[in-house]
Formats: structure tokens, C-alpha cells, sequence
């Protein structure tokens, strides 16, 4: 219901209320048929629902399959380890489910508790969850207004919208209907919506929607989705999935061939698990789980609080960056950016100081001052006041030279605010309003300059400036009647001010940033779209004739198709709504780029929800888009973001370097185990070595590559794809030809052993694994640097992961307890010792590797 454009009667008419309000049997009526004014959360999952979806992946099916085969065929202590592998993995995963979202609770503490109306004519205060529509509410400064309503009476009423529609200066509001048109929320001046508060002035209204009908119940709606897919989680999903199924086929085939050979059906299946748990990267969930958590605690100390982990490693893949501008990008202060005085305001010599002008902002105003000295008041009058208080024209001063004795409040029909003052002169009148209305009121003398005038403002609005103009006039005495046709004539411009809630300086150079990483910064607002153009110009945002700039009426006669064709082109949207806020981001994702969006009102909480990424700013930013969001800048600064990205490339970058080494050694088991029958060996490895190496191996120096310090250049570059595999750029060779290479070397190693008569063969194998999978990492932590480029001491943690890895191999070789668990035996100084000489090849080989990329991509460089 467009109640913004009915008449005051029409409304009281369809509402069957009056201002006398409602009687109480109409109120029981309505709260059946209309439910509590309240907002309603969907339900969520039990606990059990949680356990039970950490078990459903198919890795870990697979796994559970493996432990009740070993635990049928009596090999307990494999049986123990897997399900230990599985229980903690199940754990990660419970406590980031757990975690449950509280958008909904944020939002219902937005909401006012009690609501004073009018009912039977009689005024009661009452809880707002039983308002009713038709109810007549009477609000007044301070108040949070309970439910949508539509005014029918106000008195100097201004409401801060901000934090539901993104304006930076609080809304004038008045009784009357608006004309036929389209009216973004910010624009329905005769509406107040639930969880937006008065700021000045009191009023009456009914009440025209309650609970999930009102502008904030249908934010709540949007809240209510599911969350966003991360490029990782993505990758991950496919990847598991893809490789389920080739181990499934594996163990088949290997299984069927042993037994058509005339293997027994125990030794197969022993062989099929062990090869299940090879290929398995049992610790990559929560080794994954565990490296976003330190990004995380990292980015904590660059002002970025991470709420949701995938988050971490989502910054390394953002393409475009949509941002609320108030209080994002700007610094939500309006500020006086440009003064144009008129030639009349200088030969005018009413004060003491001469400057007619800067008295004129300092004296005509409502503004107050706390016991902190801060200023108090409408965002617009205390810019004016600070400015001339900057310019050492200070307000408490002059009103002990000029007092005001009386005034005609602002009206928006007159959009004009006129203060009277008491001066050695006479009284003089400060006006103060719109300039265009302020032209038609001029002396005659000043007539011929309007042209002139005007062409000044203009040209201030150009800039995206809110222009106010000042004019005087002195009477003799102060009128018995204070008529505003009469007194606010004949008056003598005495020039005009340019405002603007100004950008950040920081944010410059962020957005620079950002264009140079590949990633697009979009600005979206609740703002006019002259002032949104000009801020986006002086940030860089908008930088060719290419760069759209949509309003939210615009938008909404584009259809679907037609917003799609464009969408990757526009830098600005303004006075958009929730919804279109939400349209944007998913038309982005539509044509598959990554979106991070940042904001801090009610109005961005839904599009915080649904980005792949939600940036919400801490300190003023509510606490449902707090809740909304994946990550919260805790300095409310643009520029944080920028330092955000390239802790998400550093971290994404060191993932697949951690998968990398996860893959190739899990490859090299499968390799050994699968090539040790065509070559008449025995199988080298038992399940619990295997089930070892994925653990203690891969684990410990796996997480070390977290430490890993970011690669050169990484915000120069555009962001990974987010088609692109995890597997491309060489990812799958190197893993395949490695793992081949380090099967191979153990497999040797193994043949060397036997055809030596060693009776500790498979311990010795097992060792050159793990002790090969040692040089590996080393020489992965850069694709292509050399270890010694980067420095053997650049990454701390590795070196102290790598000597723990070292130690514990070493207690389950030596010491005779573990040797019984691990089926192990000690080895002789010159078996280590072949062992170790072994081990060392495979990082050669990797160094090698590297040493000719460089030189094919030097090659490259010079033929470009």
C-alpha cells in the first residue's frame, strides 16, 4: 500500500481509526488477524541436525566405511585413529555451525520496548509487540519509532533515517501526501519506519504496518537466506566429490584384479584400505580450518574482525567491491567545503567583526553544546556552526551581543528558518533556506545579480554540494505579529554555503589500491545522485566516460536482462532501496564475479547476508549488520579493506600451497602402493603409516606454510579466478609427476633394502616418505623462487614444525614402544643415513622444476 500518497482521511478511512485511536475490542481483532508487532527468526537447526551434516560428506563416508572394515578384519588401532580423524573433524565443524546466526536477535533490539498511543482518546503507554494497525502513536525526541506509520500531525519533526536508507542528514518530516510519482523510502516525507529514531520535535501517526510487513520486517526477510557458498568451500566440494569417486573405482579395480589373480579376499581388502586412506587427505578440513583461524587472528590485528572463517580466504578471490558510501567511504560529518559571499554582505556592517556571512551561520541555528563541548543538533546546522567557530566566530559570544529574541521555525512549504536579533541597529532577521526560494525574495537593487546567483549555485550543485543561501533584513522594531510573507521579503542575499559529508582521505588511495589488485569498487547509496557522482569522481571511483551512474528509479525500470548487459559497468548507484541493494550484488554473481559488499546501516544488512563476502564497520556500523556480515572493519575505515585482500590473497596463496604439499604426498603413497605388485614387491606401507604421514607429516608442516610470508607483487596481480580450478597453473602436473617421483624414490629405496637383505626394509621406505615429504614442503613455499632466494629463515614456524616432524619419526623408529604400535624397527647410522641421502632428491628435483620456469618465463618477458 502506497500510504505515502493517500490523503489523511482516505488513511483513517482504510485503517477504521481516527486520532481519538482504537477501542480495545478492535485491538484484540486486529493482533489475531495482524500477529504481534514483532520480528519473527526462522527455525534452526538442532544440534543433532548440526552432527549429523558433519558426517555427511563423502570423504568422511568413506573413511567411516574404512574404520568398520579394519575394526571386521581386526586391525583395531587403524579402526581407532580414523574414527579419532573423523570425531575431530566433526568437532571443527559443529563449533563454525554452531555459531549461529544473530542478525534476527540484533534486529529485534532495534526495537523499542514500550510505545505511548492513544486509545479511547486517552494516552497509555503499551509493549510495541501489541501494536496494532490503526493505532495512533505519539512520538517525540529520543523516541525509536515502533512500527511503520504515517504522520497526520508534526511539530519541528526530524527523523535519523540513516542506518534504514543511508542518508547522512536527518529528514525533515510533515503530515502532507505526497504527489503521484516514485518515492525511494528516503523521499516518503510523511512516513516514519519502525527502528528509526526522532530527533527533534514530537508528532502523531498511524500506525500502517507492524511485525514482518514493516520496511525492517522485510529487511529480516532478506537476512533470512543461506549462507553464501565460499570459492574455496566451492573448489573443495568439487574436488572432493571428483575424488570420492576415483577412489571408489580405485580400490574396485585393484580389489577385483587381486582377486581374479588369486589373491586372498583379506589381503585385497586390507590393500583397498589402505589405499582409501591414501588418497584421502584425512587432516585437510580442519588443517584448512586451523590456517584460516590464524589469517583470522592476523587480520584481528589489522582492524578486521573475521565472524565467519571462510571469510578469510573468499578477500583472496573478490572481484568487486560494493560499497555504502555514509560513513564507508565519507566520513558521515557534513562539512562546509565552499563559501560564496556577495559583494552587498561586505558593505554591510551590522557586527563588530564585519563578516556578515559567518555570523549569519553562527547565530541562525537550534544548535546547543553539551558539557563535553560538543556540539548537539541537526547534522547540517552544527557543519554551519563549526564552520564559523573554526573561522573564530563563536556562538556564545555573539548572542551576548545579539540576542535572539524570537523566531519562524523552519518550515517545509517556506523552506525557510528566519531568527530575529537584537542588535545597536535595530532587530535584524537572518533567513535562512533553499536558495532558489530565497532569490524570490530579494530587494529590488539586487534583482539584476540573480542571474549571476544562480549560476553560482548551480554550479556548487554541480559538485554534489547541498546548497543553503543567507539572506537579512533590519527593522526598526520586532513586528506584534510575526507573519513570514511580510517579514521574509524585501530581504538582501548575503551569499550562500556548499555542503558535503566529504570522503575520506584513506579511502583514496584504497580505491587506488583496489583498481590496481583488479578488483572494482562499486559505491551504492541511499544519497542523491549529483552528490553520489561527485564524491565517486574525487575518490577515483569514476574515472571515463564509461562509468555508469544509476538512481534507484532508473534501476527499477531496467528489466533483469537489460540490468545484466550493464551491471558490470555502472561504479554508482544511488537512493537505491534493500532490495535493489540485494539485485546488485546477485546480478554481479549472475555473471560469476566474487562480490564483497560494505555498509553500515539496517538498509545493507541484507546485501551484507548474500555477498560472498559482508563487510560490516564496527563502530558505526548496527549490530545487525554487524551480525550480517562475515568481516567487521573495527576503525570504520575504507582502507582497512585494502590491507584485508592482501591478507586473503597471502592466505588463499598458502592454502593451495598447503594443498599442493597435502596432494602430491598422499599422490606418492598412492603411487608406491599401487605400483609395488607390477615391480613383485610387497606392499610397502601399512595403513597406519599411511594414516601417520597424513597426520604428523602432512600436518604439522602443512600448517607452517600458514606462516608463510606473501609472495612478490601479490596486489598487482588480478584476482584468481573464480572459475579457475584449484588445480590449474600447473597445480595437477606438479602434483602428479612429484608424487610419481617420490613413489618411485620410495619404491627404490624399498627394492634397494630387500635385494640387500635388510630386515627393516619397510621401515626404511617408510621413512624416505616421510623424510622426502620434508624437502617437498621446503621447496614448495615459493612457486617459484628458489628456497635460497626466500630465505631458509624467512618462515620460523616451518623450521620448528620440521624439527618436531624430525623428532617424532624418530621416537617412533627408536623408541620399542611405539615400535609395537607403528611396526617399526631401528635403524642402523649408515641405513639412516641411505635413508636421508634418499630423501634430499626429491627437493632437488622440485628446485630444478622451478629453475625452469624462470627461465620460460624470462624467455616470455623478452619475446613480449
Amino acid at each position: 500500500m502506497n500510504w505515502h500518497l493517500l490523503p489523511l482521511t482516505e488513511i483513517s478511512q482504510l485503517l477504521n481509526t481516527s486520532p481519538s485511536g482504537l477501542d480495545s475490542i478492535t485491538v484484540s481483532q486486529r493482533l489475531v488477524e495482524n500477529g504481534k508487532n514483532v520480528i519473527e527468526d526462522t527455525k534452526k537447526k538442532t544440534v543433532l541436525q548440526m552432527v549429523l551434516h558433519q558426517l555427511t560428506d563423502f570423504m568422511i563416508v568413506i573413511l567411516i566405511v574404512a574404520a568398520v572394515i579394519s575394526g571386521v578384519i581386526g586391525d583395531l588401532t587403524d579402526t581407532i585413529i580414523i574414527l579419532v580423524i573423523i570425531i575431530l573433524n566433526a568437532i571443527v565443524g559443529f563449533v563454525q555451525e554452531y555459531r549461529a546466526e544473530k542478525a534476527m536477535e540484533a534486529l529485534k533490539g532495534m526495537v523499542a520496548s514500550q510505545a505511548r498511543i492513544l486509545r479511547n482518546g486517552k494516552l497509555i503507554d503499551i509493549p510495541t509487540a501489541d501494536l496494532v494497525p490503526g493505532d495512533v502513536v505519539a512520538l517525540e525526541a529520543g523516541n525509536i519509532i515502533p512500527a511503520d506509520v504515517r504522520f497526520y500531525e508534526t511539530h519541528q519533526v526530524k527523523v535519523d533515517e540513516s542506518a534504514l536508507t543511508g542518508e547522512s542528514h536527518n529528514v525533515e518530516k510533515n503530515p502532507d501526501e505526497l504527489p503521484e510519482g516514485e518515492y525511494p523510502l528516503g523521499d516518503r516525507i510523511n512516513m516514519g519506519f519502525k527502528g528509526t529514531s526522532i530527533t527533534n520535535g514530537r508528532a502523531l501517526a498511524y500506525v500502517v504496518a507492524t511485525g514482518m510487513k514493516t520496511e525492517l520486517g522485510r529487511i529480516a526477510k532478506m537476512i533470512q537466506t543461506d549462507e553464501i557458498v565460499t570459492p574455496l568451500q566451492k573448489r573443495l566440494d568439487a574436488f572432493g566429490k571428483k575424488l570420492s569417486v576415483v577412489i571408489l573405482i580405485l580400490c574396485l579395480v585393484i580389489f577385483t584384479i587381486g582377486w581374479l589373480r588369486g589373491e586372498s579376499i583379506l589381503n585385497m581388502l586390507i590393500l583397498s584400505i589402505s589405499l582409501a586412506v591414501a588418497a584421502i587427505p584425512e587432516a585437510m578440513p580442519a588443517l584448512v580450518t586451523i590456517t584460516l583461524a590464524l589469517g583470522a587472528k592476523r587480520l584481528a590485528k589489522s582492524n578486521a574482525l573475521i565472524r565467519k572463517l571462510p571469510a578469510v580466504e573468499t578477500l583472496g578471490s573478490v572481484t568487486y567491491i560494493c560499497s555504502d558510501k555514509t560513513g564507508t567511504l565519507t566520513l558521515n560529518k557534513m562539512t562546509v567545503q565552499e563559501v560564496f559571499e556577495t559583494k552587498d554582505a561586505e558593505s554591510l556592517s551590522v557586527f563588530a567583526n564585519g563578516n556578515t556571512l559567518l555570523n549569519a551561520m553562527a547565530l541562525n541555528n537550534d544548535v546547543s553544546k553539551n558539557e563535553d563541548g560538543k556540539w548537539l543538533g541537526d547534522s547540517t546546522e552544527v557543519a554551519l556552526v563549526q564552520y564559523a567557530y573554526d573561522k573564530d566566530v563563536e556562538r556564545t559570544w555573539l548572542e551576548k551581543t545579539a540576542p535572539r529574541i524570537a523566531e519562524l521555525p523552519f518550515d517545509s512549504s517556506r523552506k525557510c528558518m528566519t531568527t530575529f536579533h537584537k542588535t545597536d541597529k535595530g532587530i535584524l532577521a537572518i533567513t535562512k533556506g533553499a536558495v532558489d526560494v530565497l532569490l524570490g525574495k530579494l530587494v529590488e537593487n539586487q534583482n539584476s545579480h540573480i542571474s549571476d546567483f544562480e549560476h553560482k549555485a548551480d554550479k556548487m550543485a554541480e559538485r554534489g554540494y547541498r546548497v543553503l543561501g543567507y539572506a537579512i533584513r533590519l527593522l526598526p522594531k520586532l513586528p506584534k505579529i510575526l507573519n513570514a510573507n511580510e517579514i521574509e521579503k524585501d530581504l538582501t542575499l548575503i551569499g550562500f554555503v556548499g555542503m558535503i559529508d566529504p570522503p575520506r582521505e584513506e579511502a583514496k588511495q584504497a580505491v587506488k589500491e583496489c583498481k590496481d589488485a583488479g578488483i572494482i569498487p562499486v559505491m551504492i547509496t541511499g544519497d542523491h545522485k549529483l552528490t553520489a557522482q561527485a564524491i565517486a569522481k574525487q575518490l577515483g571511483i569514476i574515472s571515463s566516460a564509461e562509468d555508469i551512474v544509476l538512481n534507484g528509479t532508473e534501476l527499477a525500470k531496467l528489466s533483469d536482462d537489460d540490468f545484466e548487459k550493464i551491471v558490470e559497468k555502472v561504479r554508482v548507484y544511488a537512493r537505491v532501496n534493500p532490495e535493489q541493494k540485494l539485485k546488485i550484488v546477485k546480478a554481479l554473481q549472475d555473471k560469476d564475479q566474487f562480490v564483497a559488499m560494505t555498509g553500515d546501516g539496517v538498509n545493507d544488512a541484507p546485501a551484507l547476508k548474500n555477498a560472498d563476502i559482508g563487510v560490516a564497520m564496527g563502530i558505526s556500523g548496527t549490530e545487525v549488520t554487524k551480525e550480517a556480515s562475515h568481516m567487521i572493519l573495527l576503525d570504520d575505515n575504507f582502507a582497512t579493506i585494502v590491507v584485508a585482500v592482501k591478507h586473503g590473497r597471502k592466505i588463499f596463496d598458502n592454502i593451495l600451497k598447503f594443498i599442493k604439499y597435502i596432494m602430491t604426498g598422499n599422490s606418492s603413497e598412492l603411487w608406491a602402493i599401487l605400483l609395488a605388485p607390477f615391480f613383485g614387491l610387497p606392499i610397502p606401507l601399512l595403513a597406519i603409516h599411511i594414516l601417520w604421514i597424513n597426520l604428523v607429516t602432512d600436518g604439522l608442516p602443512g600448517l607452517a606454510l600458514a606462516s608463510e610470508p606473501s609472495e612478490s607483487g601479490i596486489m598487482k596481480r588480478p584476482p584468481r579466478s573464480p572459475k579457475q580450478s584449484i588445480f590449474a597453473n600447473g597445480m595437477a602436473i606438479h602434483i602428479l609427476w612429484v608424487g610419481f617421483f617420490m613413489g618411485s624414490v620410495t619404491l627404490g629405496m624399498q627394492a634397494w633394502a630387500i635385494h640387500h637383505e635388510h630386515a627393516n626394509w619397510q621401515t626404511m621406505a617408510f621413512t624416505v616418505l616421510c623424510f622426502s615429504q620434508m624437502g617437498h614442503v621446503m621447496a614448495i613455499r615459493s612457486d617459484r623462487e628458489s628456497l635460497f632466494k626466500i630465505g631458509v629463515f624467512s618462515n620460523k614456524p616451518m623450521l620448528v614444525a620440521l624439527l618436531i616432524t624430525f623428532a617424532l619419526q624418530f621416537m617412533i623408529i627408536y623408541v620399542p614402544f611405539f615400535n609395537d604400535i607403528f611396526k617399526t624397527q631401528p635403524l642402523s647410522l649408515s641405513e639412516l643415513g641411505i635413508t636421508l641421502a634418499a630423501s634430499v632428491v626429491v627437493f632437488w628435483a622440485v628446485e630444478l622444476e622451478k629453475w625452469i620456469k624462470r627461465i620460460k618465463s624470462k624467455r616470455k618477458t623478452v619475446q613480449q
